[in-house]
């Protein structure tokens, strides 16, 4: 660990204990000198092993670690990952994927592609039932087409998978009051054409993945889903749990859906409630809950438990420190970029990416579960990440060259350096609050920026609740230029959907014709070949990293603390394992 950390760690003791023993057999990176990393990353079991013999139903207590959920339960319509979350219980998508994220036929619908007609077939069981009784039919796999491309749909999924769809331009400019590109087959039965046929297609979240009740949702206006009660307190939908009630932000409670198209499921009931990270290690000691997500920053205080185990797999996810470059054109819907700002100057950005320890971050603060991100896309997908892309590492001096050959100098000797102007500046720092390190951790970041000569502060003073944080980001609030965010990559690396210039998702709101160019070669149908494809996600990873709209920050692993009488729990990415296959050994959560 760089002494810059330790000392740092040595003046927030008060906040959070730093210790070796945070750095121990878990140890997944270990900082070294000159940016390089010594590996021992630890391997978890993915699948809770429990040979007792199964209880007949039961409660399942699920905790749902973080801040209040927002309460969209719509897939459609969510933005935060707790939404989704609580959607998984009572809603499934449309097909399923492997551990590659490869689309497959372990889903609610069989998928044919075919290539050369550049169209994808879908054929949904017969006899299946909506939670509420009524049949579900093509009808409500072709229903969010119209939803998802209305004028007036308020969500943040228009993107390509959409737009690549025939007729679906036209039908969402007004030109149009059917998608030409939907053919509906027989009641079971869907194809859609597309413009192209590119290589996302074929990976999850690469076509639509959306089934949606019509019944209950299509006599609703669109511009009026998002605070419907079908949508935010009585959902319908195809999953092996029924929402039964639902206290905004804090619980939910499920009942087992009897029409579930793989059977009812084994347990009675399922109570989800919001627990604050700095609990749920308690929580689950005490016995009060089944599963919970588990913060790596406490890792310490739990890897020895024995009433739950701990299951983990590195995810398709990794941290970041975006740099605001202009605004959302809502009219254009499109990025705009703003050169006056400060941070358009490349050099300021690289030297903040270089000013941090990624590496020590990922050891002391996370007890090694974290380790040095090189670029967003994520090892997890072996065939484009590119481990030889250099990434940001921790390289003071080179942070302090970059200011001085740009031109950002300590004019008048206060310790913080000036634009090339001469004018002084401050960058407003927006992190999120939940865990024992989040403070702590943004105070690391902005003491490491101002160690440089970088002057940041925290916007109003203090960190951010969850939903406020996305809200002003995704608003431009002009008072945030810097913050600290995660992104889940889904099942297709695609960077389009995260920096394309028309995704509103685009939260750095950067954009150069350079960028769309690389982008588009990655989404070309020439990349279809595997040689191309591979070089175009090189060649963007090379220049992202180089542009740095943004620093890539941390790869992590997700932990899961299941109690000792969960029975068929699996977490790993493509299990065909379903909230429906799991059953309990005991009436109630063993307790330490």
């Amino acid at each position: 660990m760089k002494k810059s950390l330790k000392k740092f760690l040595a003046l927030t003791a008060t906040t959070f204990t730093a210790s070796a023993s945070l750095v121990g057999p878990a140890t997944s990176v270990l900082a070294q000198e000159d940016g390089e990393t010594a590996e021992g990353i630890q391997e978890f079991e993915t699948v809770v092993q429990n040979d007792e013999e199964s209880i007949e139903g039961g409660t399942l207590r699920y905790a749902l670690v973080g801040d209040p959920f927002a309460g969209v339960l719509n897939s459609m319509l969510y933005t935060g990952s707790p939404d989704s979350t609580i959607i998984g219980f009572f809603q499934e998508g449309l097909y399923g994927y492997n551990s590659s994220f490869e689309i497959d036929n372990s889903g609610f619908a069989d998928v044919e592609f075919n290539e050369e007609e550049k169209s994808v077939t879908y054929t949904i069981p017969q006899d299946a039932k909506w939670s509420d009784g009524e049949p579900i039919t093509i009808d409500d796999v072709i229903f969010p087409y119209y939803v998802i491309g209305h004028p007036d749909y308020t969500g943040v999924r228009y993107g390509d998978s959409f737009k690549n769809v025939v007729g679906m331009e036209e039908y969402h400019n007004g030109d149009a009051e059917e998608i030409s590109g939907l053919n509906r087959v027989d009641d079971y039965t869907l194809t859609v054409s597309f413009i192209e046929f590119t290589p996302s297609m074929l990976q999850a979240s690469g076509v639509p993945n959306y089934i949606e009740p019509e019944h209950v949702l299509g006599e609703i206006p669109v511009a009026e889903l998002e605070d419907a009660d079908a949508v935010r307190s009585t959902p319908v939908g195809n999953g092996p749990f029924r929402l039964v009630s639902i206290v905004p932000g804090e619980a939910v409670t499920f009942e087992a859906n009897e029409y579930y198209y793989k059977g009812r499921p084994p347990i009675d009931e399922v109570v989800l409630e919001v627990v604050n990270a700095t609990s749920i290690v308690a929580e689950l000691k005490a016995g009060n809950y089944d599963i919970a997500s588990l913060p790596a920053d406490q890792y310490d205080t739990f890897a020895d438990a024995t009433n739950f185990q701990i299951l983990g797999e590195v995810q398709n996810s990794y941290t970041y420190i975006g740099f605001k470059l202009g605004t959302w054109d809502a009219d254009l819907g499109e990025v705009v970029m703003d050169d006056s700002l400060v941070l358009a100057n490349k050099a300021l950005r690289q030297a903040m990416g270089y000013a941090i320890d990624n590496d020590a971050v990922g050891a002391e603060f996370y007890s090694g579960l974290r380790m040095n991100a090189n670029t967003p896309i994520t090892p997890n997908f072996d065939a484009y990440h590119d481990p030889n892309v250099e990434g940001y590492y921790y390289d003071p001096e080179r942070s302090a060259q970059l200011l001085a050959d740009a031109g950002f100098v300590d004019n008048d000797g206060d310790g913080f350096v000036e634009d090339p102007n001469g004018e002084p500046f401050t960058l407003g720092f927006a992190s999120m609050s939940g865990g024992e390190t989040a403070e702590p951790l943004a105070q690391y970041y902005m003491e490491s920026w101002k160690a440089v000569g970088i002057n940041v502060e925290l916007v109003d003073g203090q960190l951010m609740e969850f939903n406020s944080f996305y809200d002003r980001v995704e608003a431009d609030d002009p008072a945030i230029h810097v913050y600290q965010g995660a992104w889940g990559t889904g099942g297709d690396p695609n960077p389009s959907g995260l920096y394309g210039r028309d995704s509103l998702f685009n939260y750095t709101r950067w954009a150069t014709e350079e960028n769309d160019e690389l982008i588009a070669r990655i989404s070309s149908s020439e990349a279809l070949d595997d040689d191309y494809r591979s070089q175009a996600y090189s060649d963007w990873q090379e220049y992202i990293v180089e542009e740095a709209p943004f620093i890539p920050t941390l790869y992590r692993y997700a932990l899961v603390g299941v109690n000792n009488r969960v029975k068929g729990y699996d977490m790993a990415i493509g299990s065909d394992v379903s909230w429906a296959d799991i059953t309990l050994t005991a009436e109630e959560p063993y307790a330490e």
